[in-house]
């Protein structure tokens, strides 16, 4: 078993605190950036897409994710509370809401840019993967999205919650997004040229949310009402992200 009681915060200096959550968070932008402008130096592409690109995506991440969270998890109390939707520093981000944001944003890019749409998001679904190990490294430290309790010899006693021995589920899905980022930008670095579009965005879908899809067989609840679901919503949100993957690997479409 393993004690954890690590504090989400950094360092604090009068009101301002830094958190692990955000390090992670600007962390994660910081590499994509860096990967997203490497590809597009190797395919010969304006590296002054890098800029605008990133914009959207930090957008669409944030409005996404936010709005997701409100409307998945929880939208009676933010029917009654609608000006709390945008102070988003109270904590409340879904990531299938920030995956629709991204998509929408990287719509609206492709559509300014006159580039392809699956080529856009088959280069950037790469360095989504890695935001992911970032961002559940980051709900490590803040003690939440915890699993059930097991008495497996790897439990955390998240302390700041309670001290009941739980699936360590952030580190499960760090690991996992971790793999896929990994085995994506190899299979990209080695076989760009050749790649379907729309195929690596197809296995993105498939690998990240059915690891999600599986995953929440180990997760707590993140809203009581999902109790009472057959599957909760994590795992509802996740599968037709699963068939629209499905889609786009086994459709024809041309390489580049």
């Amino acid at each position: 078993m393993i004690e954890w009681n690590v504090s989400p915060e950094i360092f604090r200096i009068d009101g301002f605190a830094l958190r692990w959550y955000s390090l992670g968070f600007v962390i994660s932008f910081l590499l994509g950036y860096y990967l997203i402008r490497e590809m597009l130096r190797r395919e010969k592409k304006p590296l002054v897409y890098v800029d605008d690109l990133f914009v959207y995506v930090f957008i669409g991440t944030i409005v996404g994710a936010r709005l997701g969270h409100c409307l998945f998890y929880d939208l009676g109390y933010y029917l009654r509370h609608p000006l709390e939707i945008l102070m988003i520093w109270h904590g409340g981000l879904a990531s299938h809401g920030a995956a629709i944001g991204i998509l929408v944003a990287l719509y609206i890019f492709a559509k300014k840019r006159q580039e392809n749409f699956l080529w856009t998001l088959d280069r950037v679904v790469i360095v989504v993967a890695l935001a992911g190990f970032f961002i559940r490294l980051g709900n490590l430290f803040n003690s939440e999205i915890i699993g059930k309790p097991t008495d497996v010899p790897w439990a955390f006693i998240f302390t700041r919650v309670d001290n009941i021995p739980r699936h360590p589920t952030q580190i499960y899905e760090a690991i996992a997004y971790l793999g896929i980022f990994g085995i994506f930008y190899r299979l990209y670095s080695k076989n760009w040229k050749n790649l379907r579009q729309g195929y690596l965005f197809g296995l993105f879908l498939i690998s990240v949310f059915g690891f999600r899809f599986f995953v929440e067989f180990f997760k707590e609840v993140q809203s009581p009402w999902e109790t009472k679901l057959p599957l909760d919503m994590g795992q509802i949100l996740s599968i037709p992200f699963v068939l629209a993957g499905i889609y786009f690997i086994t459709r024809k479409g041309r390489a580049g």
